[in-house]
């Protein structure tokens, strides 16, 4: 293909397709970009060689039109190596040149220079079938074609089986809206897209596939964001009679052959493991970027006594003052600092707290209004030296947590204290449900089928929120891969659970009917888990955007563009399905 060819392939002869991806017409010779998927070659068109209509061809050929070359590969002068090119040291010098197909101007750039701007994200996903011909993009759909053959050849290697699952299902309550498809042979009735295989790999467990994995679409209708869609692709997979140490070591063992074969980098093994506790407290989230060195401190025990109200008043109405310290960050200009306040608020705060440390004391913030006792044992508790910069946030944890991990990771990036490398992190042991903010009920902190620690057994009933579950999420470089979890095995723990989250026995069976019934007739211990693919693909490739690995995505709005979906149906196809817009 034309971007393979190299020096070695000097004397060649060959017959290449492709599109002009750049023309130069210099009075006499004539350049031509020619442009497949693995690069771009240049093409001299010489009058010597071709004939006058063949020439004159050449100089009308515009950009994006389709073209087959014969010729010769040959060296080009020393003076005309393009050491920017990976074909920079020859070109192709033309025998014979077509046309195979025309174009009109494209809308959006394919060819662009460092000068010139890429086109807006609008229309570029209007037209997608052009934007996809960008090097940049075909390099992404390229890699994340390589990454799943990585993931498939190792669950290979380690005896998973590939089983594929109905994409028509039971709408059943997994936490995101369902988007359902009305039947029409069952007028008034509905399948749903499947949110994720959870019950069918469950069930596959059942049955007897003790090691299942798929490379599966999942789709829910929720709001949207730069890593979310509504349609993904993730790895599912699932495995009897194992511990959550068993389904670690698995995804391991796929995450580091993936990284080892597709970016060329060794990860270690273990992946760290840390309770969401634990990382709660000391990140202020469940997914903390370790890259990030500063870990958050309680200063409520000496600060509780503080003249200064807004730290008093935190503790005493039952909240924390909590913080870390910035190494060096007492260099930071006023412009800066005033930036905490919107990174504050941004994460639910009403604002930061800051002061600045230095040999005659505490500069600027906060610092001057504490007693000296008091900014001495803050130092302390925090570690801080003359030079660093202190900063807190007063109030409830649930309020107070967002704001500090998006103040260290903003301060993070500012400082430069990011550091390189691929940190991955297991967080373990979540709560098995969380309050439902509108109404105060219990709900599932990932879904129902979630495996509890037997520890916390006696609590099920009368302290739910206490209750440790056996999941876990993959956490890398601050953002969530994944996550699964042991699953509940035994019917009545099953109904217990879901008796807890207001589900009855009769509501139980219309929902969840066929998973009791296979579990009445010997379920086996069993766990999984399932890591977003588009998420792998967009930090391997180093793009902002899941939109910028994935080969036809949505926008926010989900919509798509190029093909107009979603789009309005025909009442006559309405009145088929059994259904009237109001």
């Amino acid at each position: 293909m034309a971007g393979e060819l190299r020096a070695e392939h000097v004397g060649t002869r060959v017959r290449l397709a492709g599109w002009v991806h750049r023309r130069r017409d210099l009075g006499g010779l004539v350049f031509i970009g020619l442009r497949d998927r693995k690069g771009v070659v240049q093409v001299s068109c010489d009058p010597d060689v071709l004939s006058e209509a063949a020439m004159e061809g050449a100089r009308r050929l515009g950009s994006e039109v389709v073209v087959a070359v014969e010729g010769e590969v040959v060296a080009r002068p020393p003076e005309a190596v393009n050491p920017d090119m990976e074909t920079g040291a020859i070109e192709v010098k033309a025998e014979a040149i077509a046309q195979l197909a025309p174009a009109e101007t494209p809308p959006i750039l394919v060819a662009y220079g460092a000068d010139e701007e890429l086109s807006s994200e609008e229309l570029r996903l209007r037209y997608r079938f052009l934007d996809l011909r960008r090097p940049e993009m075909q390099r992404n759909l390229v890699l994340r074609h390589r990454i799943f053959q990585s993931i498939r050849r190792t669950l290979d290697e380690l005896e998973f089986i590939d089983v594929e699952t109905p994409m028509l299902t039971r709408p059943t309550p997994e936490g995101a809206r369902d988007y359902l498809v009305p039947s029409r042979v069952s007028p008034g009735e509905f399948y749903a897209l499947p949110q994720s295989p959870q019950l069918y790999k469950q069930i596959l467990m059942v049955a007897g596939f003790d090691r299942y994995f798929q490379i599966a679409r999942c789709l829910r209708d929720e709001d949207l964001r730069a890593d979310r869609q509504p349609e993904f692709t993730q790895l599912d997979l699932e495995m009897s009679f194992v511990s959550e140490e068993d389904v670690w070591t698995a995804i391991e063992t796929v995450m580091v052959a993936v990284w080892r074969d597709v970016a060329g980098r060794t990860v270690e093994q273990p992946f760290l493991r840390m309770p969401f506790r634990d990382a709660m407290e000391r990140y202020g989230c469940d997914k903390p970027d370790l890259r990030i060195a500063w870990e958050l401190r309680d200063l409520s025990e000496v600060l509780r006594e503080s003249e200064f109200r807004i730290f008093r008043g935190a503790v005493e109405s039952g909240g924390r003052v909590r913080g870390f310290r910035v190494p060096g960050g007492a260099q930071l200009s006023r412009k800066a600092l005033d930036e905490l306040d919107k990174v504050a608020q941004s994460g639910g705060a009403p604002g930061a707290l800051w002061t600045k440390l230095s040999g005659s004391g505490a500069q600027g913030g906060f610092g001057p209004k504490l007693a000296e006792p008091e900014l001495a044992a803050v130092r302390e508790r925090l570690e801080a030296l003359d030079g660093d910069l202190i900063v807190v946030i007063a109030g409830a944890d649930d309020l107070a947590n967002p704001a500090l991990d998006a103040l260290r990771r903003h301060l993070g990036s500012v400082m430069g204290a990011v550091e390189e490398g691929d940190r991955f992190l297991w967080v373990t042991e979540f709560p098995l449900f969380e309050r439902e903010p509108e109404s105060d009920d219990p709900v599932p902190s990932h879904h129902p089928f979630t495996g509890l620690n037997l520890e916390d057994l006696d609590k099920l009933e009368h302290d739910p929120l206490s209750v440790r579950s056996r999941a876990y999420d993959l956490v890398y470089n601050g953002s969530e891969l994944g996550s699964g979890s042991i699953r509940i095995n035994e019917p009545n723990l099953q109904r217990r659970v879901l008796a807890v989250l207001g589900i009855g026995p009769e509501e139980a069976q219309r929902k969840f009917g066929f998973l009791l019934e296979a579990f009445k007739y010997g379920a086996p211990p069993h766990g999984g888990f399932a890591i977003g693919l588009d998420r792998v693909v967009m930090h391997l490739a180093g793009a902002s955007s899941l939109r910028e690995v994935i080969a036809f995505p949505k926008t926010t709005a989900a919509r798509a563009l190029m093909e107009g979906a979603p789009a309005p149906m025909a009442d006559k196809d309405l009145k088929e399905l059994g259904i009237k817009l109001s």
